[in-house]
């Protein structure tokens, strides 16, 4: 028997494969809407390229990669957290990581690279295991969604279609950040 958590709808981790969650367009269009981004960017778990594409028709040069391919055509396939350097001008790490691996995906990337952005949910803030990538000063800003984002179901999911019950961010790390974190409330959509 599957158990599911009425309250967030999470999936178990043994159904979850890759952790391979599509990112709603909405959420990127946001973000470009608060962040100055660089021009080359490396997507690390691009999944079905929601989060490439959105960049890409922004104007941006996107390196897009993941463990595996699902339908979007990668620059490269690769497991991120064994990758001992980012592609040659890379100027920030953007991804919607793995969840169960999302720490880690943090910590690697700001072993690569001096941006980091990340989308995660907003509990992504509450542990003590985390405190030396949330407490170091380079985390910069958290923009928190105030309207829930479209459902972003895992790969493969072929059951109804439910709306979100988690809150999520942008999580934006520089390491030449100094100061407090900003923290903020955005929206997409039209709210």
């Amino acid at each position: 028997m599957l158990q599911h958590s009425a309250q967030s709808g999470r999936h178990p981790l043994a159904e979850r494969g890759n952790d391979c969650y599509s990112t709603p367009a909405v959420a990127v269009d946001a973000l470009l809407t608060i962040e100055s981004l660089p021009h080359r960017i490396w997507e690390p778990a691009a999944g079905h390229g929601n989060i490439a594409r959105v960049l890409r028709e922004a104007g941006h040069v996107v390196i897009a990669s993941d463990i595996i391919h699902y339908t979007f055509l990668l620059d490269f396939e690769a497991d991120f957290l064994r990758q001992p350097q980012a592609p040659t001008g890379t100027e920030l790490i953007l991804t919607n990581p793995p969840y169960r691996h999302a720490a880690e995906f943090v910590e690697h990337a700001l072993s690569l690279c001096s941006r980091v952005i990340m989308l995660c949910r907003l509990a992504f803030l509450e542990s003590e295991r985390r405190s030396g990538i949330l407490d170091i000063g380079t985390l910069a800003a958290v923009h928190v969604f105030r309207n829930r984002l479209p459902m972003m179901h895992r790969d493969g999911w072929a059951g109804p279609r439910a709306s979100s019950a988690m809150p999520f961010a942008w999580f934006v790390w520089d390491r030449n950040h100094q100061g407090e974190t900003t923290l903020d409330r955005i929206s997409w959509g039209h709210e």
